[in-house]
């Protein structure tokens, strides 16, 4: 099956969502399933795939509108993966998972041939951390099946990102790098309505820099795309909470998570879905307006 052969009702539900979270209706809430042995978080947890099948059922359940697996960990100092190695990991959970929910299914991947074996298998969605920047193909899969793709910030690689993040001014710089990929996208033949950015929390930054991110989210989201945050368990709440390890993060999730939102949010990436999504309710009843259930 080529990648644009995803079935129209699979397609038009990943679109409708986005189009629901470009219009401010309510914040989607994206849940992580690394298939990976050494992620950050949770590595090694979901590798057998009977185990990683009934977490993402139980994300379902707990309120994630997009389920994002990962065969690549990206965590600082990350080593990559071979295209096989990381298709082996994610395309059996693809397709058994797009089998037994109804909600689309994310490709974490910088790999075109990944994704586009990805979209085959039952994917609708195409999370892209390089911003089709480390396989320039990425553009052609994305184009073709008109899968939605995020575009993320990143500065250098997972392997080197952490080693003396510098910019000038984070918030401009990001921005700016964000509204150039978009250009290349759009150049591309990629439809605006598939676009995602993401200012990549604490992917080449320093603790300092994430913070503002999110203090000044509003001017990402003034390129007029969704915005994606993913603040998730990241080293950056352990360094303010005292040192916390990631399974300790979860309240300082929730509060990135609520002011992510209130700074124009439209996707929040997070592993405690359960948590996370009562804590996105709760702020879309305060900033978006509250909807009866």
């Amino acid at each position: 099956m080529e990648p644009e052969a995803i079935p129209l009702n699979r397609l038009a539900k990943t679109m409708a969502l986005l189009k629901e979270a470009r219009a401010g209706q309510r914040t989607l809430v994206m849940g992580v399933l690394n298939v990976t042995p050494d992620s950050f978080s949770d590595g090694g947890r979901f590798c057998v795939p009977e185990l990683a099948l009934e977490h993402a059922i139980q994300m379902v359940q707990d309120g994630a509108d997009i389920i994002d697996i990962g065969g690549e960990s990206t965590r600082p100092g990350a080593e990559p993966q071979s295209e096989a190695a990381e298709s082996a990991r994610v395309l059996p959970i693809i397709e058994q998972l797009s089998q037994a929910v109804d909600v689309p299914i994310s490709i974490d991947t910088t790999k075109a041939r990944v994704a586009e074996l990805a979209i085959a298998a039952g994917a609708t969605m195409i999370n892209d951390i390089s911003a089709m920047t480390f396989d320039a193909d990425m553009s052609r899969v994305a184009a073709e099946s008109g899968a939605p793709i995020c575009l993320m910030h990143i500065q250098g690689t997972p392997r080197s990102m952490q080693h003396n993040p510098t910019y000038c001014d984070v918030v401009t710089d990001v921005r700016g790098w964000l509204a150039l990929q978009c250009e290349r996208a759009l150049a591309a033949g990629i439809s605006p309505r598939q676009i995602v950015v993401d200012p990549g929390f604490g992917f080449g930054k320093s603790v300092e820099h994430n913070l503002e991110l999110i203090r000044r989210l509003r001017e990402i989201a003034a390129l007029g795309y969704p915005v994606l945050v993913g603040p998730s368990r990241k080293s950056t709440i352990g360094s303010v909470l005292g040192g916390l390890p990631p399974e300790e993060r979860i309240e300082g999730t929730a509060a990135l998570v609520a002011l992510a939102i209130a700074n124009g949010a439209s996707i929040v990436r997070v592993h405690d879905v359960r948590e996370m999504s009562r804590a996105a309710r709760m702020t879309d009843a305060v900033v978006h307006g509250y909807r009866s259930p």
